[in-house]
This record gives structure tokens, sequence and C-alpha cells, in this order.
């Protein structure tokens, strides 16, 4: 389970690149997640954009609507699992320029900023319960290295 939330001005995103970035931002998360590419897994993440107006958002102390700053959030919530530093620097890289390309930008500005969140191993719920990463290894959506390093970590 992955949930990325987008929150943006109303009006920064338009329908177009809400449906890109939909699968976009997915597969920034999905690849590095499971150590590999897996269609059936993508069931798995939601992608929630959250658009506040423009004088309900501020940077540097001044509301958006005063300051013309292109600011954005990104907070990526994952399960636990064998996060390395340069793994969580992969999706946070990924999630920004994934962003960028659909906003037609070269590189991100420096108003957008990512969160990466790790919620630990029994932290999640769904499905009447709670979730465990654990029980997801042998589905088979996992490569065989990622499984064994998550396996190395949580147990």
């Amino acid at each position: 389970m992955t949930v990325i939330t987008v929150t943006a001005p109303a009006g920064r995103l338009t329908g177009d690149q809400r449906r890109r970035l939909a699968r976009t931002l997915t597969d920034a998360v999905l690849v590095p997640e499971l150590g590999q590419f897996a269609e059936a897994a993508r069931v798995g993440f939601q992608v929630h954009f959250i658009e506040p107006a423009p004088d309900m958002m501020a940077i540097g102390g001044v509301l958006l609507g005063d300051s013309g700053v292109d600011a954005m959030t990104i907070d990526v919530a994952v399960m636990e699992a064998d996060w390395t530093r340069s793994l969580r620097a992969q999706v946070i890289t990924r999630v920004l320029d994934a962003m960028a390309e659909a906003c037609g930008l070269d590189k991100a500005p420096p108003g957008w900023w990512v969160t990466f969140r790790v919620i630990e191993e029994g932290g999640w719920g769904s499905r009447g319960g709670v979730l465990s990463i654990l029980d997801l290894l042998d589905s088979g959506v996992f490569s065989a290295e990622r499984a064994d390093a998550i396996r190395k970590k949580l147990l």
C-alpha cells in the first residue's frame, strides 16, 4: 500500500496533467518499491490530489495568490521495508521528475517539496484488518532481491 498526496493550488494542474500524474507518480514509487515493474501491483497505489485556493497556501509567510510562487507538496507514504537512504532519494528524484515532466518543465522549481514517510509495520489497515508487507512478498510482484532485502530488514 502506497499513498501519494499532491497538494497544489487550485488551477495549477489540469485534468490531463492529473491523469498523467496518476500513472507516472505511481510508477515513480512502484518500481523502486518492488525492485521491478509489476502491473498487478498498481491496485496497491493511490494518488490523491488536494487543490486548495491559492489564498489557503503560503510560502515564506506570503500567500501564494500574493506571491506568484509555484509551490506544491508531494507526500509519499509507504509501508515499512528496506528503504535505504539511496532508495528514498531515488523515489524523491523520480517523483520530482514526473511532476516536472507533466507540468512541461525541465526541472522542478524550488517551491516543490517532497516528503517521504515510512509507516511502520502494523501501521496500515485495509480490507477490515491490519496489512503487513511481509504478507505481500510472495505475491510475485516483488523482485527476488527486493523481497530478500525486506525480509532481512523486518524479520
